[in-house]
């Protein structure tokens, strides 16, 4: 993750006024024609207000750099000097995450310490947060189009259990984007990126506040043909919040989301077909439409009592409404309802040293109609199912970290879980009922420390369960109901931070034996058996990201990642690699910018080995390396504008694939090619 060397300065009002008055009495004494100037009494007076319902940036870092165990701030100043089309663009140098568009999209794999490594479309293992409040649906699946980068001040990514603190206890922890507010984003701001491949985003944000009150608006669209064939995409978002201080204890905010967006699917190749002509469509893809369209509208609250400094307790509560049309295989329309209320207290005091205590509890329920039909050219043909899914999840959660001295802290948490699958079949063929309903429980600790050397470097270390129900995806995702219990996971960390004036570094190590991991696998002989709960199957590696001032003008980023995914003691597999990831990766880049004017970064990113796409290990997906060049700068006021050349070697090589049970060494459509050479270009205007 690149360093924020320079520190932000804003001026108060107070600042301003008495400079006001300085200036004043300097103008009196120059001018000798002016009569003395006398002021009895001058009282000045000037307050900013910190909104208690959402951190600023300094105070995110200041938080996540105290915990004992992986974490992580992207500023959301860092990616918008490019193209911002993917999930990729923003967290692409966060430590620890694994993210890959599959076909230059905003849908990608997204994964955390090998979290939802089977999928590669609608996402699992992660808790997906917005201003600390669940993106997730109730059964813990995602939506990778439900967030907008543009409109977040900041993201916060804790990896695995250091994502307790908003009760998360998934193997791949947590990702928080957190909105700007009225107070801290400027009053107007346009932005517009236009490129290859019929490329084209606009963003239109507006901020503003006065003594009590705040409000901050973001509209966003953007639409592409796509590097493939049948890849367009449209998108429209909406994000806003307003905030109000009701007294100098009680501060509510309110939050909403509107997300309307419209995808074709291009679908999978072959290796050979990919490595022949890479925009190609999967021809049967094509043929039935396959797509992914959906619309999202979301309301959310968090009210702030602080009854004392130090003390907070913050109820949350979100509703969402989803409208799914997915044409695939057969033509799937869902009608989702989801909702959830938190209750969250803080407490930070003296307890002998200093200590701080998080405890809340938090309750989430979703219902959803799944309607499917035959595709017919991507229309709905005869139906073939329906389902009534109710999916629930009870927690309670606490973490407390204690100060035995000013070096060394210790922490100790743990949450407990209690879910619930219902589903009824409501379309019974062949005299077989579906119907199923299906309790999942839980407790998983947590035991942490952290060791500060000094102010700019420290180790921590922590051990903790996780505990992870299927989702629907992994229940009736297929052709036929299968029954998967909860993937269980225990997982040992340790790890290093440095935050010196030239040199930032994360550096973690973890290892997490998991007990059930959900996957889809075949038999002895061959024969598939849908998502079920493997055996013992052991997720190790390091994280590292760090960012390097090696001269004023010189900076060297850098995030790497090594992943060893493998079966334990197998009866089918043994001890073979997990498909789907590649066992390193690595992006980086070296910026030169003399100052604000202008700056010069080429980039690489590149995977150096070959990597199963198979659990069976019969059949790999090629490693590659591609670079990039990105040049802008500042001009005039508050204008700013970038290019942002992609893969300028236009390279043929593959974004993501499949992870099957076994491909019995033949080349099948399981890979999905990315994009080739790209040029973006990009303007935003601020006003100051």
């Amino acid at each position: 993750m690149p360093i924020n060397f320079r520190a932000a300065t804003h001026a108060s009002r107070l600042t301003v006024a008495v400079a006001a008055v300085f200036a004043s009495l300097a103008a009196q004494a120059a001018d000798p024609q002016n009569e003395p100037l006398t002021l009895d009494r001058v009282e000045v007076r000037g307050r900013r207000i910190d909104p208690t319902t959402a951190d600023s940036l300094e105070q995110a870092r200041h938080r996540l750099a105290e915990r004992a165990g992986g974490t992580g701030v992207v500023d959301g100043e860092q990616y918008r000097d490019g193209r911002v089309g993917t999930l990729a663009d923003a967290l692409g140098y966060a430590p620890g995450v694994f993210v890959q568009p599959r076909f230059g999209a905003e849908e990608a794999r997204l994964s955390i310490r090998g979290s939802g490594l089977q999928r590669n479309f609608h996402g699992r293992g992660i808790e997906l947060l917005q201003d600390g409040s669940p993106l997730n649906l109730a059964d813990g699946g995602f939506d990778f189009q439900a967030v907008e980068p543009l409109a977040a001040r900041h993201i916060e990514i804790y990896r695995g259990a250091n994502a307790l603190e908003y009760g998360a206890a998934t193997l791949g922890g947590a990702i928080d984007f957190v909105s700007p507010t009225g107070y801290d984003a400027p009053p107007a701001m346009l932005r517009i990126e236009s490129g290859s491949d019929g490329y084209l985003r606009g963003q239109a944000a507006f901020a503003g506040h006065g003594e009590r009150a705040d409000a901050y608006l973001s509209l966003s669209g953007s639409s592409q043909d796509g590097f493939r064939e049948h890849a367009r995409q449209e998108n429209y978002r909406l994000f806003g919040n307003a905030g109000y201080r009701l007294g100098e204890a009680l501060e509510g905010r309110l939050y909403l989301t509107h997300v309307d967006t419209n995808s074709e699917l291009p679908g999978n190749l072959t290796l050979v077909q990919a490595e022949r002509d890479p925009r190609a469509a999967n021809a049967n893809t094509a043929m039935l439409d396959q797509r992914r369209d959906f619309r999202l509208d979301r309301l959310a609250g968090k009210l702030a009592w602080t009854p004392a400094e130090g003390r907070s307790l913050i109820v949350s509560a979100y509703y969402a409404d989803k409208s799914l049309h997915h044409p695939i295989f057969q033509v799937m329309r869902q009608e989702s309802q989801d909702s959830g209320v938190d209750l969250r207290w803080r407490s930070e005091g003296a307890l002998g040293g200093r200590n701080v205590l998080i405890a809340g509890i938090a309750f989430a329920q979703g219902d959803t109609e799944d309607d499917r039909f035959a595709n017919v050219a991507g229309k709905a043909g005869a139906r073939t199912n329906r389902f009534d899914q109710r999916a629930t999840n009870a927690k309670a959660y606490v973490e407390n970290q204690t100060w035995l001295s000013e070096r060394w802290t210790i922490v100790l948490g743990a949450q407990g879980l209690k879910s619930s699958r219902r589903s009824r079949d409501r379309f019974v063929t062949g005299g077989r009922d579906e119907s199923f309903d299906v309790d999942y429980s839980g407790f998983s600790p947590k035991i942490g420390a952290r060791y500060l050397v000094d102010d700019g470097l420290q180790f921590f270390g922590n051990l903790s369960r996780s505990l992870e129900p299927p989702s629907f995806g992994e229940l009736t995702g297929g052709p036929g109901v299968t029954q998967a219990d909860e993937q269980r996971a225990t997982t040992a960390e340790l790890g290093m931070r440095v935050d010196r004036e030239t040199l930032s570094l994360d550096a973690a190590v973890y290892r997490a034996r998991i007990d059930g991991e959900l996957l889809a696998l075949t038999d002895g002989a061959g024969n598939p058996l849908g998502t079920i709960n493997a055996g013992r199957t052991l997720h190790q590696g390091l994280e590292l990201s760090f960012g390097w001032r090696m001269a004023p003008a010189w900076i060297l980023s850098a995030n790497y990642l090594w992943n060893d995914f493998r079966f334990d003691g197998d009866p089918v597999y043994g001890d073979k690699d997990l498909a789907g990831v590649p066992p390193q990766q690595l992006r980086a880049t070296l910026r030169w910018s003399p100052d604000e004017r202008f700056y010069i970064a080429p980039n690489l990113e590149t995977a150096p080995q070959d990597y199963y796409i198979d659990h069976a290990n019969t059949f790999r997906a090629p490693g590659y390396t591609i670079y990039g060049l990105r040049v802008g700068g500042k001009f005039a006021s508050g204008w700013s504008w970038f290019a942002d050349a992609r893969n300028l070697g236009d390279r043929k090589w593959i974004a993501a694939t499949n992870a099957v049970a076994d491909a019995r060494g033949r080349d099948a459509a399981n890979f999905l090619p990315g994009d080739g050479r790209a040029f973006y270009f990009g303007l935003e205007w601020r006003l100051q």
